[in-house]
This record gives structure tokens, sequence and C-alpha cells, in this order.
């Protein structure tokens, strides 16, 4: 995001392009990833493209090759099932202290995420609802009121929002937001811990479905 007075240094601003193209399968994985081509094609220099490239390695959705050039980071049967693994000790902790402990405040965050998911669902847009589904989780950590759980959630973003990206049923998941909000909204502990569980497993199971869909 851009600074509050609005000024987004050059490689932040190519790095955020990069990362949502590559987490809304605009870059497919796998895909080159050359310093010369992208400079011309986003009409930049080389240097905010080499420091995108590095932030994106950070981040994990990039893999750098021998000299100017890197791909789209392809994830492995193995790296699925990791960040499947965190992802759900993450949520079922994160949704139950949001239960426990959110405000009025947040709750209405929560509901403007889920209202726009639900909106875009209903329209049939895949990148705008994916990404308020994003949004839906990462309000959810804020909710949870414990900054090493958000630290953590902004070290794992990227990774996390690419993971959560893969579903084609968009309206199935925002119905299961929505349960989960109602959970949360009720500060229903043991709701939100059942409702979180199911919530991770159709996750695992639409990425599984849509892996294995052939490519056009």
């Amino acid at each position: 995001m851009a600074g509050s007075g609005g000024f987004e240094p050059e490689s932040e601003r190519v790095t955020r392009q990069l990362r949502d193209e590559i987490i809304d399968g605009v870059r497919a994985p796998g895909s080159k990833l050359v310093e010369r081509e992208l400079a011309a094609e986003l009409g930049v220099s080389r240097l905010p493209i080499r420091d995108a490239l590095k932030a994106l390695v950070s981040e994990g959705l990039v893999t750098l090759r021998p000299r100017t050039w890197a791909v789209v980071r392809e994830f492995a049967p193995t790296d699925i099932a990791d960040l499947d693994e965190v992802r759900s000790a993450f949520e079922t902790l994160a949704f139950r202290l949001a239960a426990q402990r959110r405000t009025r405040a947040g709750l209405a965050r929560l509901r403007a995420d889920l209202d726009a998911e639900l909106t875009a669902a209903g329209e049939g847009d895949a990148v705008r609802a994916r990404r308020a589904a994003a949004d839906f989780h990462e309000t959810v950590t804020a909710l949870a009121d414990n900054e090493l759980l958000n630290e953590l959630e902004r070290t794992l973003r990227s990774r996390m929002r690419w993971l959560l990206g893969q579903h084609d049923d968009l309206m199935a998941m925002a119905k299961e937001h929505e349960d989960l909000y109602t959970a949360v909204a009720d500060r229903d502990v043991a709701r939100v811990e059942e409702l979180a569980t199911r919530h991770v497993e159709t996750g695992r199971n639409a990425a599984a479905a849509r892996r294995e869909k052939p490519r056009d």
C-alpha cells in the first residue's frame, strides 16, 4: 500500500504489481521473470525490478535463477502440505482469539470484508472475491489482538494469500466466511473452532481439486 502521503517508491510499486499478478494467477508458476524484459514492460529501470525480485524471493513467491532472471515459484506438493499444516494451526488459533477479543470496530471491518467477498462472488469476479477472502482472514488475525501472531501473519502473508486463492467455488467459500463471521460476532468459541477446522479442510480439498484439473 502507498504511504499516507500518497508517495510510493518505485520499487514498492513494482513489488506490489508483481506480487498481485503472481497471487492472482496472471503470472503462472514457472513463468520467467527477466529483469530487462520486466523493466521494459513496466516502464522502469532495472534497479526497482531487481529490488522487487529480491523482496518477492523473501516472501516465498519467486525463485532466483543464475544471473539476471528468476521464475514464479512452483509450489511442490510438499510445499503446499507444509503451508497447509501451518495454516491449520494458525487459523484455528486466530479465529478462537478473535471470537474472544473482537471489538465492535473490528467486527465492522470484518463485515466489510465479508460483504465485499459476497458481492464479488455473486458477480463471478474471482480476483476480487479471492482478494476479499484473504482480507477477511487478515482482519481475523488483527482481531485476535496478539502482536506475535500479527508478526507471523506478515511473514507468511504472500504465501497464505496465494494458498487462499487456490479455490474455484467462490460463493461456497464466502458462505463459510459468513458462518465464521456470525460465530465471531456471537463470541461462540466452540462453534468458531469447529467451523475453522472445517474451513481449512474445505480449502485443502478445493486446492487439491484445482491442481488435478487439466490445464488449458
